[in-house]
């Protein structure tokens, strides 16, 4: 394998393990007493500001865009990213990063059912296949055929509301991106995500923990590592090899936020929930595999 491949291989899988470890801060900030919407609110103000940073010293030009494009953005920052945190932290808290991460992933699941609809795609047998194998590994990952369920039925229904509003992104970019740069649709999306959530977040509430040292520095971290960083390294890396490679190698995700569950929060997983977890993988390799040779189909290039 030549250099650059290794290296390309190298950034992705930096990208998707930077972005496994998001739950370490959204257990802080929540220990802190702040709430889902308060850490959704708090991660895209973050973001926005580091990725405003980023474009006005790179290049202030990438900020323009036309007034009757909003929508592409209204769906990537409110419809996906907003509601796809808040179900992904909500989800975080109320069960375990195991779980949250592996509900999360059921979202390529969810790309090729409203690919189908919206890009009029065929619903091959293959697809039919991993979408069955989802399900039942998202059955199995709940816990319903174990002695104790760990995961209640409203738990895992918002957890799969992550990986729904997860998937709109890949629509919502899609179409976005047939005009923009992705440094563009990140900044915006984040811009409009901070505005939808101050008014429903409650932050007034918070502003005095919020500039604590040690919340000061999570919110930062949760900005920077998990999404500006993530999303450098993960970039690097498409430049060199194929998406829907990359796509497979960020499958190490939800990986990383069990082993972070279980190391640092002594989280349990079951034997029966180990199996579902890699039932939903093994759908997720199938779906981009199936991707590869599908240019047509979107793929989830920009994950947070």
């Amino acid at each position: 394998m030549p250099y650059q491949t290794k290296l390309a291989f190298l950034y992705v899988a930096i990208g998707a393990s930077l972005w496994g470890i998001i739950g370490f801060f959204v257990k802080e900030l929540s220990l802190a007493g702040f709430t889902s919407l308060q850490i959704v609110f708090l991660r895209a103000t973050s973001a926005f500001l580091l990725f405003l940073a980023w474009i006005v010293l790179k290049n202030p030009a990438l900020l323009k865009i036309k007034l009757k494009d909003t929508w592409y953005f209204l769906g990537t920052g409110i419809l996906s990213v907003s509601f796809f945190n808040w179900c992904y932290f909500t989800t975080i808290q109320t069960s375990s990063l195991a779980i949250a991460a592996i509900l999360l992933y059921t979202a390529p699941a969810f790309v090729l059912v409203i690919s189908s609809i919206v890009f009029k795609e065929k619903l091959t047998h293959q697809k039919l296949l991993a979408l069955t194998v989802t399900f039942i590994g998202c059955t199995l990952v709940s816990g319903l055929f174990s002695a104790q369920l760990e995961l209640s039925i409203t738990s895992l229904l918002i957890g799969l509301g992550a990986g729904f509003g997860y998937s709109l992104y890949s629509i919502f970019g899609k179409l976005a991106s047939r005009k923009y740069e992705t440094l563009t649709i990140s900044i915006y999306t984040f811009f409009f995500a901070m505005l939808a959530l101050f008014p429903i977040s409650d932050m007034t509430s918070a502003n005095i923990q919020v500039f604590r040292p040690s919340v000061l520095m999570n919110v930062i971290g949760l900005g920077l590592f998990p999404t500006v960083f993530a999303y450098w390294f993960y970039t690097q890396g498409l430049k060199q090899m194929d998406a829907s490679k990359a796509a497979i190698v960020s499958t190490i995700e939800p990986v990383v936020a069990t082993l972070m569950g279980m190391l640092l929060y002594k989280e349990s997983i079951s034997i029966v929930q180990s199996i579902g977890i890699i039932f939903v993988l093994g759908a997720v390799l199938m779906i981009q595999e199936r991707k590869g040779k599908n240019i047509q189909t979107p793929t989830i290039q920009n994950r947070h």
